[in-house]
């Protein structure tokens, strides 16, 4: 779960990029999908890490 997380929260950090890239370039569809990836990933992330802790404990 230690790998899995970073990797879902570098998806989240890519997300919160994405959002600024595509607010700079106008597209709000591209806007819409990367704030829904950004939430869904982080959201994972930040609850994943208050309910197990980290590094996770068993």
């Amino acid at each position: 779960m230690n790998l899995l997380m970073v990797i879902f929260g570098l998806v989240a950090i890519f997300g919160v990029v994405g959002i600024f890239q595509s607010i700079k370039e106008k597209n709000l569809l591209a806007v819409a999908f990367n704030a829904l990836a950004a939430g869904v990933f982080g959201w994972f992330v930040i609850m994943t890490v208050l309910n197990q802790g980290y590094p996770p404990t068993h």
